[in-house]
C-alpha cells in the first residue's frame, strides 16, 4: 500500500493512554482490557472508533478490530492492512509502558473462530478478565461484526462504557495535531470571507432570488472543485465539510448544527451562516451573521453577542472548569443585557477534533472537566426571538444572531481565534441605499445627527461610507452649517487642550562641555610636545597647540574651521575656534561661563626653506597637523551627528521570534529607504510581537506592531509597484538614520519602456507580455492581501492593513513633483513616489487654503496639526477644479477648512499662538481666517437691530411717537442727494485747512476707534482677513447708539458718501488725494465732522 503508519505518533499516543490506564482515576480503574471494533457503514461520518484509529494510525480503517490488554495489543485485520500495521511490530517504546504488537490476519474459512478465541484468552489474562472497556454507542452493521459480537456474548463480559475517558483523553492536541486545525480553520474563514461573503453581497446588490439550499450546495461544490483558488495552499484529496453548510434568514431560525437549510430564498435581514472545512479528519467551524439594514438596537445587540464571545474567549484558559467559562459568561449577560437570559442559547460552544463534537466537553452549567491546553473549541454565542422595530416586511421582525468561532486554549493567557473573518458591525452590515424612501432618508439623517462621531473622526475614518449614506449632505448650505460648528468645536478644544499641555514641562537636556583631559597627568609626554609644536592627539580628539612657550590642549569640539596656506617661504596654519557670538542663528554651543575670555583664533607660521643638514621643512610639521586635525574633525562631526540621530530615540522592545513554520511570510521584497547604497531584495516575516526584514545580504530590520501607526497596503491598480507601507509612532535607526516611514515593495511590469522599440497594436509578443503582466498583476496582489489578512489574524486585530481610495485622490505638489494624493480611512497619503506623504487625519486641526482664486488654475492646502509646535505641512499647485471635492471630503471626515486669496508667513503665525494661546483664542482664535465670519457678523448687527425696532414697535403711545421721530429722519437722511455731500466735501477742502490740522483731526478719529482694531490686524498676520475685534467693538458701539436712542442716520451718510469719496479720490495728484482720503475717513468716522 502506499499509505505508510506514522510509528513514532502511534508509539507516543499509545504511551500516553497506558500512562492514563495505569493511574486508575475514573472509570480507568474498573477496565480490564479495551476493545474497538469498526465495521462498514458509509453513513456513520463521527464516531469515537474511528475517531481513535484516526488519532493512532492515522487512518480509518474498517473490519478491523483493536484489543488493548495489560501486556499486548492486537490487531485483527484482512491481509493488507495487516501489512499496513506490520512496522508496528518494532516496539519503540524503550520504558515498556506501551505492551508489544500482536497482529492477526483474518481467517474467512473457519469465520475468524481460532483468532476470536485467541483475542478471548488475551482478555481473560488482562488484569482480572472481566470488565471490558467499550464505546457503548457504536455498534455498526456486517457480517464480520455480527460474528465479533456473538463471539462476546458468549464470554459475558462486562462492559464499561469509556466514550467520554477517551473523548477527554484525545482532546488536547498536539502541534502537528494544531497546525492541521489552523489550516481547516484558515480555509473555514475563507470559503466564508472570499465566497459566500460575496455572494450573498452580489445576491443584495443585484435584488436576485436564490435558495438557501442551492447557496449550500455551491459551497460543498467549491470544496469539492479541486481547481478552486480556495484550496491552493493544501492537499485538495484531504479536505471535506464536517456539516452540510447551514444558512438560515426570513424568521426561521434554530441555532443548532444538526439543521438542514430550507428551500426557501434568502430574505434581506438578518442571515446566519454556518459552516465547517474537515482538513485531514480535523474539524473547524465559523458562525456569522450578515445584517441588512439593521436597526440600530440591532447593530447594538450584535456588538455586544461579540463583546461577549471575547469574554468567553479570554476565560476558557488552561485549568480552568468549562461550567466556570460559562458561569461567568451568564453573569455578564445578567448584568449588562438580562433581557435576553431566556434567548441566549442554552451552551456556548464545544470541544473539537477528529471529531465534530465531543458530547463531554461542553462550555455548559454541568461540565466539571477542565480545559487544557492544546484543546479546540468550537465557541459559539447565539440569541433567537428577537423583535426588530421598523422591519421592512413580516419576515424581517423575528431575528436572530449567531456567532461561532474555532479557538485554541492556551496555558496562562486567553485563547487564540483560529478562524481570523473579521465580524464586527462594519464588517458583516449591509446598508441599502433606497433614494425613493423619505423614511430611510429620515433615519439616515437622524442617525447621522446622534453620533457624528460615527461618521468623523473616529479611531478609523469611514470616508467612503459617509458619501454612502450622506444622501442630502451634499449641498453647499449643510457643509457651510457644519463647518460653522466645527470652528466652534475646534476652538474649544485647541484652548482646554493648551491649557491642560502648560503642566507638562520638557526638560531640555544640556550636553556637558568636552574635556580634553581630567587631570593633569594625562598630557602626552611625547618629544613634539615637549618641543612645543603642534601635536594631534588622536585618542583624546585633542590638539596641543604652544601658546607663550606653554603647550595648550584645545578639544576638537572647540575648533570651528582650520585653513593652510602658502605665502611665499611661509607655511600659515589658521585655527578659527567657536566663541559666543560666533554662530548666531544655529545651534550655538552652550558655554558654562560666557563672561570669560575666549579665544577666537591663532595663526602658526612656518618656513618652507630647508636649512642645511635638515631632513625636511620645519613647515611639514604644519602640514601634517593641519590633515590630521581635518581628519579628526571629520570624525569628530559624524560621530556627533549620529548621536544627535539617537538622542531623541524612544527605546524599542525587542522582537520575539516565532519558530513556527507557518508564519506569514513575502519574499523578494525591495525596501525604501534602502539599507545600504545598491538596492537589495529580501523576506518580510511575521513573528509574534513584529516584522522582521531581511535582505539577501543578511541586514536585519525589525518593526514591532505596538510601533506601527498606520499599515498600509497600496495595490498596483494603477501603479507600477505593489507596497506595503509602515508609518511608525516612532522613529527607528537603520541605515545610520532615523525612519519615520518604512515601506516594502516589488515592481510590476516595467518601470520604463524602450519608445525605439517598433511596436504593433498586433504583435503577438506584445500581447503575450500584457497578459503575463496582467496574470502577475492579480497573482502579486492575491499574495499581498493574503499576507495582510494572516498578519491581521495572527495579531487578533491589533493590527489592520489600510488601502487608499483611489476614486477619491487628486493632485498635489507635497515635495517637489505632482503626485496623486489618496485618502485613506485614517490619513491622506502618496506612497508610490520617495519620500513619501503620510498626514495622520486625526492630528490635524485645521485645513487652510491658499490662492484661492478664479484667475489662478490652483490652489495650495496647509494642514496646521493639534500641536502647534510641530511644523505645518503643506500640499501645493492643487488644481482648482478639484476644490469643491476636497472640501466634501474634508467635510465628511470632520475637519474644519477655511481659505483665503493670500499666503500666509505661518512660522510667525504659529510663533504667535505658541507664545500667547489664550490671547489668541480671546481675541476669536481661528476666526480670522474664516472670510464668512465677517459677513455673518454684519447680518447678525443688521438682524439686531431690525429685532430692535420691532421691539419698540409694540410698546405704548410714547414709544410709537418716538418711533415715529425715528423714522422721520431717516426718511430726511434718505432724502439728501448725492449734490448735498460733494459740496460738504467741497467746502472741507475749500475751508483752507493745512496739513498739522488735518493731521490733528486723523489722530482724533483713531483716538475714538480706539486701539483695538490695530491690534485685530496684526494678530492676522497681514492677511487682510483679521477683523473680528474691530466688528466685535463696531457693533457694541452701534449697540450703545441704540440704548441711547441716537438716530443711526451717520452709518446712512457713511453708505452715501463712500462712492462719492473714491471717486474723488481717483482724480487729482497725489497731495489731493491724501487730503480726501483724510477728510473721507472723517466723514466716515467722526459724526461731528459729518455734520459739519
Amino acid at each position: 500500500m502506499s499509505m505508510k503508519v506514522d510509528k513514532d505518533a502511534f508509539y507516543r499516543r499509545a504511551k500516553l493512554l497506558y500512562s492514563t490506564w495505569k493511574e486508575k482515576e475514573a472509570l480507568w480503574a474498573k477496565m480490564d482490557a479495551f476493545v474497538c471494533a469498526v465495521g462498514v457503514d458509509e453513513e456513520v461520518v463521527y464516531s469515537k472508533s474511528t475517531a481513535l484509529q484516526a488519532w493512532m494510525l492515522g487512518y480509518e480503517l474498517t473490519d478491523t478490530v483493536i484489543v488493548l490488554t495489560e501486556d499486548s495489543i492486537l490487531f485483527l485485520a484482512s491481509k493488507k492492512k495487516i501489512e499496513f500495521l506490520r512496522p508496528l511490530e518494532t516496539n519503540l517504546d524503550t520504558s515498556k509502558t506501551v505492551p508489544d504488537i500482536k497482529l492477526l490476519t483474518r481467517d474467512k474459512e473457519d469465520k475468524d473462530k481460532k483468532n476470536f478465541g485467541r483475542i478471548m484468552e488475551a482478555i481473560k489474562g488482562s488484569k482480572g478478565g472481566k470488565n471490558l472497556g467499550v464505546f457503548a454507542k457504536d455498534k455498526f452493521p456486517g457480517a464480520f461484526m455480527d460474528l465479533w459480537r456473538d463471539s462476546l456474548k458468549k464470554e459475558s463480559f462486562e462492559q464499561v462504557d469509556l466514550t467520554s475517558c477517551f473523548g477527554y483523553l484525545m482532546a488536547p492536541k498536539e502541534e502537528t495535531e494544531i497546525s492541521i486545525v489552523k489550516k481547516a480553520a484558515g480555509l473555514s474563514s475563507d470559503i466564508f470571507s472570499k465566497y459566500l461573503k460575496e455572494q450573498i453581497m452580489d445576491i443584495i446588490d443585484g435584488d436576485k432570488k436564490k435558495s438557501h439550499s442551492k447557496l449550500c450546495k455551491d459551497i460543498e461544490e467549491q470544496i469539492s472543485n479541486k481547481e478552486s483558488k480556495l484550496l491552493a495552499n493544501v492537499d485538495k484529496s484531504a479536505v471535506d465539510m464536517c456539516y452540510p453548510p447551514i444558512i438560515q434568514s426570513g424568521g426561521n431560525y434554530k441555532l443548532k448544527f444538526s439543521v438542514v437549510s430550507d428551500k426557501e430564498n434568502l430574505h434581506f435581514g438578518a442571515i446566519v451562516c454556518s459552516l465547517g472545512v474537515r482538513y485531514k479528519s480535523y474539524c473547524s467551524n465559523i458562525v456569522r451573521t450578515m445584517l441588512v439594514d439593521p436597526s440600530q438596537e440591532v447593530q447594538d445587540l450584535y456588538t455586544y453577542l461579540v463583546s461577549l464571545e471575547d469574554l468567553i474567549i479570554a476565560k476558557l484558559q488552561a485549568g480552568t472548569k468549562l461550567s466556570d467559562v460559562y458561569h461567568a459568561a451568564i453573569e455578564n449577560v445578567k448584568k449588562e443585557r438580562s433581557d435576553l437570559m431566556d434567548k441566549i442559547n442554552k451552551n456556548f460552544g464545544f470541544a473539537m477534533g477528529i471529531e465534530f463534537r465531543e458530547g463531554s466537553l461542553v462550555i455548559g452549567p454541568n461540565c466539571e472537566m477542565k480545559a487544557k491546553k492544546g484543546m479546540v473549541f468550537n465557541v459559539n454565542v447565539g440569541v433567537t426571538g428577537v423583535s426588530q422595530k421598523g422591519a421592512k416586511d413580516s419576515k424581517g421582525k423575528n431575528v436572530a444572531l449567531f456567532i461561532g468561532d474555532t479557538v485554541e486554549v492556551k496555558e496562562g493567557e486567553g485563547g487564540q481565534l483560529l478562524t481570523g473573518s473579521k465580524k464586527k458591525v462594519k464588517n458583516i452590515a449591509i446598508f441599502l441605499k433606497d433614494d425613493d424612501s423619505d423614511d430611510e432618508k429620515e433615519n439616515l439623517d437622524n442617525n447621522m445627527d446622534m453620533d457624528p462621531m460615527n461618521y468623523g473622526r473616529g479611531t478609523r475614518r469611514g470616508a467612503i461610507m459617509d458619501q454612502k449614506l450622506r444622501t442630502d449632505s451634499t449641498t453647499e448650505q449643510k457643509r457651510k452649517q457644519h463647518q460653522k460648528d466645527l470652528l466652534a468645536k475646534m476652538n474649544a478644544e485647541a484652548l482646554q487642550r493648551l491649557k491642560e499641555g502648560k503642566k507638562e514641562d520638557d526638560k531640555v537636556k544640556v550636553r556637558k562641555a568636552p574635556v580634553s583631559y581630567k587631570t593633569p597627568g594625562l598630557l602626552p609626554k611625547e618629544p613634539e610636545v615637549k618641543e612645543l609644536k603642534i601635536y594631534v592627539d588622536k585618542k583624546y580628539e585633542t590638539i596641543i597647540m604652544p601658546i607663550f612657550g606653554v603647550p595648550v590642549p584645545f578639544h576638537i569640539a572647540t575648533i570651528k574651521n582650520i585653513s593652510s596656506s602658502v605665502e611665499g617661504d611661509y607655511t600659515y596654519l589658521r585655527i578659527n575656534f567657536f566663541h559666543p557670538g560666533a554662530s548666531i542663528g544655529r545651534d550655538e554651543p552652550r558655554y558654562t561661563n560666557p563672561e570669560a575670555t575666549f579665544l577666537k583664533e591663532v595663526t602658526y607660521r612656518s618656513t618652507n626653506i630647508k636649512e642645511p643638514g635638515e631632513l625636511t621643512a620645519p613647515s611639514l610639521n604644519l602640514n601634517t597637523a593641519f590633515r590630521l586635525i581635518k581628519d579628526i574633525q571629520k570624525k569628530y562631526k559624524t560621530r556627533e551627528a549620529e548621536e544627535k540621530e539617537k538622542a531623541d530615540l524612544v527605546e524599542q522592545d525587542s522582537l520575539h521570534i516565532s519558530s513556527a513554520k507557518g508564519n506569514p511570510k513575502l519574499k523578494d521584497l525591495y525596501i525604501r529607504p534602502n539599507i545600504v547604497q545598491k538596492r537589495l531584495s529580501g523576506t518580510l516575516e511575521s513573528h509574534t510581537n513584529g516584522f522582521r526584514y531581511t535582505s539577501i545580504r543578511g541586514d536585519k530590520v525589525d518593526i514591532l506592531y505596538n510601533n506601527i501607526k498606520h499599515a498600509l497596503f497600496q495595490p498596483c491598480d494603477g501603479e507600477m509597484i505593489i507596497l506595503l507601507h509602515f508609518h511608525l509612532k516612532n522613529p527607528i535607526m537603520f541605515g545610520k538614520k532615523k525612519q519615520q516611514d518604512v515601506q516594502f515593495y516589488t515592481e510590476v511590469g516595467e518601470i520604463t519602456t524602450d519608445l525605439g522599440k517598433h511596436q504593433h497594436m498586433h504583435d503577438r509578443d506584445d500581447l503575450a507580455a500584457e497578459q503575463a503582466e496582467r496574470e502577475l498583476r492579480h497573482k502579486l496582489k492575491q499574495g499581498f492581501k493574503g499576507f495582510c489578512e494572516k498578519v491581521e489574524a495572527v495579531t487578533k486585530g491589533a493590527l489592520e492593513f489600510d488601502s487608499p481610495f483611489r476614486d477619491l485622490g487628486f493632485n498635489g505638489v507635497p515635495h517637489r513633483e505632482t503626485v496623486l494624493l489618496q485618502p485613506t480611512s485614517s490619513c491622506l497619503v502618496n506612497l508610490t513616489s520617495w519620500p513619501p506623504f503620510v498626514t495622520t487625519l486625526e492630528d490635524v486641526e485645521l485645513v487652510h487654503f491658499e490662492r484661492v482664486q478664479l484667475s489662478l488654475k490652483n490652489f495650495d492646502m496647509v494642514f496646521i496639526f493639534k500641536d502647534y509646535a510641530k511644523k505645518i505641512s503643506m500640499v501645493t499647485a492643487i488644481p482648482m477644479t478639484m476644490l469643491d471635492h476636497v472640501k466634501e471630503w474634508l467635510n465628511s471626515c470632520d475637519i474644519k477648512y477655511t481659505e483665503g486669496v493670500q499666503s500666509l508667513n505661518w512660522g510667525k503665525i504659529m510663533k504667535t499662538i505658541v507664545d500667547d494661546p489664550e490671547g489668541f483664542f480671546d481675541s476669536g482664535g481661528w476666526n480670522f481666517l474664516d472670510p464668512e465670519s465677517d459677513g455673518e457678523d454684519e447680518d447678525d448687527d443688521d438682524s439686531d437691530e431690525d429685532e430692535t425696532f420691532n421691539m419698540s414697535g409694540g410698546d405704548d403711545d410714547g414709544d410709537s411717537g418716538e418711533e415715529s421721530d425715528s423714522d422721520e429722519d431717516f426718511s430726511d437722511d434718505s432724502n439728501i442727494s448725492d449734490e448735498e455731500y460733494s459740496e460738504e466735501l467741497d467746502s472741507d477742502e475749500s475751508s483752507g485747512k493745512d496739513w498739522s490740522d488735518l493731521e490733528a483731526e486723523a489722530a482724533e478719529d483713531d483716538r475714538d476707534r480706539g486701539d483695538g482694531e490695530g491690534e485685530g490686524r496684526s494678530k492676522g498676520g497681514g492677511s487682510g482677513q483679521s477683523n473680528n475685534p474691530a466688528a466685535r467693538r463696531e457693533k457694541e458701539r452701534r449697540d450703545k447708539q441704540r440704548e441711547k436712542g441716537k438716530s443711526p442716520k451717520k452709518h446712512k451718510s457713511d453708505k452715501n458718501r463712500t462712492p462719492e469719496k473714491s471717486k474723488r479720490h481717483k482724480s487729482g495728484d497725489r497731495d489731493r488725494d491724501r487730503k480726501r482720503d483724510r477728510s473721507g475717513s472723517s466723514h466716515g468716522k467722526s459724526p461731528k465732522k459729518s455734520r459739519r
